[in-house]
């Protein structure tokens, strides 16, 4: 593992992905391989922002300087080929939060928003909490590799008067870097039936190599539809600072957004997330680099192991995200999935139900933001808990 990447045992410090393991799968000796978090520490750049802001003595009301709006807009610009201007940008506590705000200031009560299951759940939950209706339209499954379905698309749109479109771009769980063609398509779609699109790019970083990640704005004429949703909180493994990037070229939309924003004053956040964010754009790239080399080697392993030792689970390609999906339907009955994974291989991982139901019951998301031994492990013991064909 190279110096710039250094692992770190998160037992006991309060951390969620490990200390939460007892209340959330009643066993606090899992191998935590769940939750979108890394086991790594930041780079060296942002820590020391954050230990130079701490070392001030005084918290309090905090002036968001011009260069961090400047780092991230640098950052579009240089790795995603997108010119922001600070006039777009808008604060959020974290992406989540921003798709449960825009739900409500791109549609009414009982509009019908749809997206592409297997997705990430906070997606239903937006839609659900904000008393709007569901629609799903499911990629499309060939051996583990996904594609949307278009034709289905519009159909639904139509048919249930689709009023808003959440993307997922890299897609969770599934890995997906979409294309220009599945991307302007999709896009194109929507702006012929008017249905406004949140585009959740926050894996936009962690792509892996022979794939390119396309920022959904930079496709084609969209800004009068279209929010970008981002954040350097995955990229460099900050979530806890709680800093994300809400971009909306349209003026309407955003005056539509304050509206809200400010009846529930969640327009500011808070000065450590500003400084670490800030340094992490500034000054992380190398350690990014160093950290999808990890991820790639990780996903190697799990890949190589599985073919040998199971060759009927079928692993989808990681072209973009550190989460690896897994069907595992040919050594398992949907049932003992949980009994397999957690019970007997003493793993804590996410299951496929969570991201869009039973079809998805037979499925695992595991984390790769981990040392290798933690990965080797990892499928080892998922290889002798189901290695009996059901």
């Amino acid at each position: 593992m190279s110096s710039l990447l250094k692992y770190k045992d998160r037992k006991n410090t309060d951390c969620e992905k490990w200390d939460a393991l007892g209340d959330l799968f009643g066993d606090p000796d899992l191998l935590a391989m769940w939750v979108a978090d890394m086991d790594f520490e930041v780079p060296e750049c942002v820590k020391q922002a954050a230990l130079h802001y701490a070392g001030q003595g005084i918290y309090g009301y905090y002036k968001v300087p011009e260069a961090y709006y400047d780092s991230f807009i640098r950052w579009e610009k240089t790795y995603h080929n997108y010119e922001v201007k600070k006039d777009w940008i808008r604060y959020a506590p974290g992406v989540v939060p921003a798709i449960y705000q825009l739900v409500r200031v791109l549609t009414e009560e009982n509009d019908h928003v749809i997206f592409m299951p297997p997705v990430y759940p906070p997606f239903f939950s937006a839609v659900r909490d904000n008393q709007r209706k569901l629609v799903e339209c499911p990629l499309v499954n060939q051996s583990g590799q996904y594609t949307m379905d278009l034709e289905l698309f519009e159909k639904l749109i139509i048919e249930n008067d689709v009023k808003l479109f959440i993307l997922c771009s890299p897609h969770n769980p599934v890995g997906r870097v979409w294309s220009l063609k599945e991307l302007t398509e999709v896009l194109n779609i929507c702006k012929k039936h008017h249905v406004y699109v949140i585009a959740d790019e926050i894996h936009q970083d962690l792509i892996l190599s022979g794939n390119q990640q396309i920022t959904a704005a930079t496709t084609g004429s969209y800004d009068d539809i279209l929010v970008t949703l981002t954040s350097a909180t995955k990229t460099f493994n900050i979530a806890g600072c709680q800093n994300s990037f809400m971009i909306i070229p349209d003026e309407n939309l955003r005056r539509s957004l304050e509206k809200i924003t400010r009846t529930m004053h969640t327009n500011e956040g808070n000065a450590f997330g500003y400084a670490v964010v800030r340094s992490a754009y500034e000054g992380g790239r190398e350690w990014l680099e160093e950290l999808l080399r990890q991820v790639e080697e990780n996903y190697q392993i799990l890949s190589s192991k599985l073919k040998e030792r199971l060759p009927e689970a079928v692993l989808s390609p990681l072209e973009g995200t550190y989460l690896a999906w897994i069907d595992l339907s040919a050594y398992v009955n949907p049932e003992d999935v949980r009994e397999k994974v957690q019970n007997q291989a003493k793993l804590a991982v996410n299951y496929g139900k969570m991201f869009g139901g039973a079809a998805y019951q037979n499925f695992i998301r595991l984390n790769l933001a981990t040392r290798s031994e933690n990965v080797e492990t990892a499928v080892e013991r998922l290889i002798e808990a189901v290695k009996v064909i059901k």
